[in-house]
């Protein structure tokens, strides 16, 4: 009997102090709705801002892109044109005019032959151009050298009386030694007494007269 208190006193001990917090802590509160979707919206701000600015971006670049092509294809169709038309000059400038036989005078259809000339050459005042006279097969070496030098000033002297200075216009002979028609005929010897044009200097860009 004198054991019994002290047992139930401490019994009683540890029933008092498990009921007043003895056991496991209460779970913490759940996250708050409210905040929760604040947090979210905010990111989905930052998140379609970076998009924003990188469209802003991309969009600069596409448009960059675009002028420098547009350009690139100006400047291309550009040098193309002028390519072109300084191809269309020298073809002018390539005409070759004919003599009659043992003459060197200009006649009429060669006289609009040099009057294209004429035009390219005020067109374009830094070319300079050289005049060669040729010849058909018939005559001496001597002969024909002489011809075709006449021819030749025959060329340069109808520029010059138009006002091209005789500086830009040279001139020489090559008589019978280059023909360009073979044949003991008129066909070809026509066609080799010429006067033909070469571009001596400044003809690297040209300007077709009239534009």
């Amino acid at each position: 009997m004198r054991h019994t208190l002290p047992i139930s006193a401490g019994l009683f001990v540890i029933v008092i102090a498990a009921a007043c917090g003895g056991g496991p802590p209460p779970p913490p509160p759940g996250p708050d709705p409210d905040s929760l979707a604040a947090a979210q919206a905010e990111e989905q701000q930052v998140r379609d801002s970076i998009a924003a600015e990188q469209a802003v971006r991309d969009s600069v670049q596409r448009d960059s892109q675009r002028i420098v092509a547009e350009e690139r294809r100006v400047r291309e169709d550009s040098l193309a044109s002028v390519r072109e038309e300084t191809n269309n000059v020298r073809d002018l400038l390539a005409r070759r005019v004919h003599f009659d036989f043992d003459r060197s005078n200009i006649g009429t259809d060669d006289a609009a032959i040099l009057d294209e000339k004429l035009a390219v050459l005020q067109r374009n005042p830094d070319l300079r151009i050289r005049v060669t006279g040729h010849c058909d097969e018939r005559g001496s070496d001597e002969y024909n050298l002489a011809l075709g030098n006449r021819r030749a000033l025959a060329a340069k002297r109808y520029l010059t009386d138009r006002g091209i200075a005789e500086s830009r216009i040279a001139t020489s002979s090559m008589g019978e030694e280059r023909p360009i028609a073979m044949g003991a005929n008129e066909g070809a010897w026509g066609q080799n007494r010429r006067d033909e044009f070469t571009i001596i200097s400044g003809g690297g860009t040209l300007k077709m007269p009239g534009m």
